[in-house]
């Protein structure tokens, strides 16, 4: 797999002189560059190293280079190069040793993840063997604790030529050694570099740190959303068909102007990454930081190629002592793009200097209050084996839940492992599909805890409604799930169905222990509508000649209706108009009956078939027409086909 080396140091210690004696290559290309004598831009370059011994891993390699800045004021641009580097050499010049630059650069390099590499000390021409030795002394020193204690530190002279050919045998072992972890499915270009080629149009630059990326392939750049296709492809100075993660690479696109692309947008596969205006970050404030961060702090935020305005929000405690790692929360002024695990580093506004840097552990907007238990969850994601990362995550989303997409973002698990992860957990009952469809996911205690607060919602409505039998499924949905999609409250209450937990009675849902409850007063009236509606059969009482004894009025009445409704003792024809439900069921038999000899009914032959005045058979047939018993054709019924 490629490697990418940086290079790293103060201004004027020989780090572009150095790269372009190894490589042949000058990476300074500006007009600015030549006439002042400093790098201000990012350089690219790349060297054949030979294989170590006969017989290595991979035969002789191609390493790209990337020679960064030195100078305080391009600070910036040394972060958007060092940020796609797997090692780096740091440069000191043998006639200066260590400076400011020296500090900083390594302090970043090590935020970023950074744990290898080697020194090279540069202008040994120009300085006597004792100094030399002493130079060596204090750098071994000042490295110690650092991911480069340690490291080989190597006297070259970019003029001379000393130096060169040991340096190169190095540079060759740390590849030889070097794993690279990159994920092979997820493409992701920082763009570091726009501008226009003849004969081309629009190209960008960048190290592809992760997936691959081949010529014709749609791609979109975020995190403005923008869809273009690779045209051609550079790596190297060579076109090629295809480009792997670790390599420096030149990507043509079409459709797009210069002016609508920027250093610090990512080329990606399309709809594979979600900007967002917040992220959850694990920061560490330098030891060698000036003063703590506070809660709201402003700082520039570098992830990748991009540097954006931002804020801390502390969620824990009110300020980052030196030295000390919290959970925070950076808000931008724009949107970026990233992928759990992320490198990121900021800087304060005065000093002008790099203060704190760290992890990124959620890229996707949760909703997290300062001092809450999610900020525990956020603290385990530093730790947690791939499975918990996701289970995290999950349970971070809550009841939105999170595509497949969006968990390959947030938990950085290649795609095949990821698919085989939701699949144990699933029959673990931990992440649950609620979407097919969209391939959406929610946590297992996402889902008890709604189980839960459903079966507290229908206790709690059958404690204040005693009379109702349950609430209709439709109700249910706009009341308790109003705030969840329709697929999980489904999921949640059909999960609860199949346990038994409740009960439904077509649409209404209750809990299996309820039973109508009636006070003592309300059992009187029951039973008096009983007895009445009971006796007068077909004809049944004037609801007023029953209520007004009571001084009950037809609403206060309405849930005992209701009730002998349900329990199959009446039968509602129409508002206010109720017969007794064992009248009905034999008066239906009669007209059935009637049917088996005749092809039609007139209202007269129901009101012979029921013995029923006006008053009374027209509700009824209007009812049966409901029902489906009958079908009204002109002034007739026929009996409708079942």
């Amino acid at each position: 797999m490629p490697v990418i080396m940086g290079t790293a140091g103060h201004i004027d210690h020989g780090k572009t002189t150095l790269v372009k004696a190894l490589t042949g290559i000058d990476c300074d290309r500006l007009a600015e560059e030549k006439k002042r004598g400093i790098t201000i831009e990012l350089g690219f370059a790349f060297m054949d190293l030979p294989d170590v011994k006969p017989g290595g891993k991979s035969g002789p390699r191609k390493l790209g280079v990337v020679d960064v800045p030195g100078h305080e004021r391009f600070v910036k641009n040394m972060v958007a190069g060092a940020a796609g580097i797997d090692f780096v050499v740091l440069v000191i010049a043998a006639d200066e040793g260590i400076m400011p630059q020296t500090r900083e650069h390594l302090e970043i390099c090590s935020l970023l993840g950074i744990t290898t590499g080697v020194v090279a000390l540069t202008k040994v021409d120009m300085v006597e063997p004792d100094w030399l030795m002493m130079v060596e002394e204090e750098v071994s020193n000042y490295l110690k604790g650092s991911f480069l204690e340690g490291a080989p530190i190597l006297p070259v002279s970019a003029h001379t030529g000393a130096g060169l050919g040991e340096l190169k045998a190095e540079l060759a072992k740390l590849v030889e050694a070097y794993e690279p972890h990159r994920r092979s499915d997820l493409l992701r270009l920082p763009v570091d570099r726009v501008f226009t080629m003849k004969g081309y149009g629009t190209v960008v630059t960048g190290t592809l740190v992760s997936g691959k990326v081949k010529v014709g392939e749609d791609v979109t750049v975020y995190p403005g959303g923008l869809s273009s296709k690779v045209r051609t492809l550079q790596s190297h100075g060579a076109q090629v068909e295809e480009v792997l993660a670790g390599s420096r690479t030149a990507v043509n696109l079409s459709g797009l102007e210069v002016e609508q692309l920027a250093r610090g947008d990512v080329l990606a596969r399309p709809g594979s990454l979600f900007p967002s205006l917040s992220w959850d970050v694990e920061l560490t404030c330098l030891k060698s930081s000036p003063r703590s961060i506070k809660h709201r702090k402003e700082v520039h935020f570098h992830h990748g190629a991009r540097e954006v305005m931002a804020r801390v929000y502390m969620l824990e405690g009110e300020a980052l002592e030196p030295g000390q790692t919290a959970i925070c929360r950076i808000r931008f002024t724009e949107p970026l793009a990233g992928v759990y695990g992320d490198r990121v580093v900021a800087r304060s506004f005065s000093p002008l200097r790099t203060i704190a840097g760290g992890r990124l552990l959620s890229p996707l907007p949760h909703r997290v209050k300062r001092f809450s238990p999610a900020v525990e969850t956020l603290r385990g994601l530093g730790s947690g084996t791939p499975e918990e990362i996701v289970l995290a995550q999950l349970e971070l989303a809550a009841n939105v839940g999170l595509t497949f997409a969006q968990l390959l973002v947030a938990s950085s698990m290649e795609s095949k492992s990821l698919d085989k992860a939701l699949q144990l957990m699933g029959g673990r009952q931990e992440a649950l599909l609620v979407d097919r469809e969209a391939r959406t996911y929610v946590s297992g205690t996402v889902v008890q805890a709604l189980s839960d607060s459903l079966l507290a919602f229908l206790a709690d409505f059958h404690a204040r409604e005693p009379m109702k039998p349950g609430v209709a499924r439709g109700g249910l949905a706009s009341t308790w799930g109003r705030r969840l999609s329709p697929r999980l409250f489904h999921l949640v209450l059909e999960g609860l169905l199949r346990k038994g937990a409740i009960a439904s009675d077509q649409e209404i849902l209750r809990l299996p222990e309820h039973k109508v409850s009636l006070a003592s007063d309300a059992s009187a009236l029951r039973q008096k509508l009983v007895e009445a509606y009971t006796t007068g059969g077909l004809t049944p009482p004037n609801m007023k000649d029953v209520l007004e004894p009571l001084n009950l009025t037809f609403k206060e009445a309405a849930a005992v209706f209701k009730l002998l409704q349900d329990e199959g003792r009446l039968v509602k024809i129409k508002e206010e108009m109720y017969f007794d439900a064992a009248a009905v069921a034999g008066l239906i038999e009669k007209v059935v009956a009637f049917f088996a000899t005749h092809e039609d009914m007139h209202p007269q032959d129901f009101r012979e078939v029921s013995g029923l005045s006006r008053k009374y058979a027209i509700p009824l047939l209007e009812y049966f027409d409901k029902e489906k018993l009958t079908v009204r054709v002109g002034d007739n019924r026929k009996l409708r086909k079942r």
